[in-house]
């Protein structure tokens, strides 16, 4: 008996040893090539009430956020959700300068205030904190003045990009093959799932709590659910956002320019590794846009 007992502690630790958050960035996304804004957003809180998953984090593009489209917020929120900054209008902080960045964060945080279940988080555009250490540590200093923390990512990928190629499919009148492209989109989310994952095994000595990058856009819409599947069967529990920035990297600020790729791939950075060892192959437009076209998603 004794040993049963030993044997599903140890079974039960391995799988929770594999945590991961969902984030969704960019919303309310507008009306996409397949789904009204509307139309996404009730498909995507399906998605994760059928899943049982609570507190997925929506980080939030103000510039997006009308008497239209601002009804799609207080559904996340009565669906148990929450929501966190992810600035006004999407800019990259060299081409705004610093100091517009910064008060084009704090807009956003005003916009958000009087939302219930709103996070004082803050993802940067494009995981960006600046080209040069003045810049970086400018809005570090900002973002401490105004609350924020830093709404990071542990797993990046180019969720984005297939969503582009599907909308550009769709404007073409070309035939979508929806299962193929379902294949496509979960063997990319999990590849990259597994790639920074093996980089925290090696540089952390652990897997940490994740937070999974992705967005509010048609492909979720389809495919939100299967992923969720797939990710249960392979080991993964689903955890609140909220519990993975408890994780200890939470508070481990990476002395690096290198951010774009998330915060595991920061620290191993900070630890010397290179940064082209940090990008995993399908996180490249070049390299999707062949797959697509080797497998047919698109006719």
């Amino acid at each position: 008996m004794l040993r049963l007992i030993i044997i599903f502690l140890l079974v039960t630790i391995h799988s929770y040893s594999q945590q991961i958050a969902i984030s969704f960035d960019d919303a309310p996304t507008p009306d996409g090539a397949l789904f009204t804004g509307d139309e996404r957003s009730e498909r995507i809180i399906g998605h994760l009430k059928a899943h049982n998953v609570k507190e997925a984090a929506f980080f939030v593009l103000t510039s997006n956020v009308n008497d239209m489209t601002k009804k799609r917020l207080t559904r996340y929120v009565q669906a148990g959700h929450l929501l966190a900054n992810h600035s006004h209008s999407h800019q990259w902080i060299h081409q705004m300068g610093t100091d517009r960045f910064i008060r084009d964060v704090a807009k956003a945080d005003s916009v958000l205030a009087s939302y219930p279940g709103y996070m004082k988080w803050f993802r940067y555009p494009f995981l960006n904190e600046g080209r040069s250490l003045t810049s970086r540590d400018s809005i570090r200093s900002a973002l401490k003045a105004l609350h924020l923390s830093n709404g990071y990512v542990t797993i990046d990928n180019y969720d984005w990009y297939l969503n582009h190629l599907l909308k550009k499919a769709k404007d073409e009148n070309r035939k979508i093959n929806e299962e193929i492209l379902r294949k496509v989109y979960l063997d990319h989310i999990f590849h990259s799932i597994l790639f920074y994952d093996n980089i925290a095994r090696t540089q952390l000595g652990r897997s940490p709590r994740h937070v999974l990058l992705l967005h509010e856009n048609d492909l979720s819409a389809l495919f939100l659910g299967d992923l969720l599947t797939h990710l249960k069967k392979n080991g993964w529990k689903i955890i609140s956002s909220r519990e993975a920035y408890l994780d200890p990297i939470a508070t481990h600020v990476p002395d690096v320019l290198f951010n774009g790729q998330g915060r595991v791939a920061a620290i191993a950075r900070e630890k010397g590794v290179a940064a082209r060892d940090l990008v995993q192959l399908s996180e490249d437009e070049a390299y999707l846009d062949a797959l697509v076209k080797d497998m047919r998603v698109f006719e």
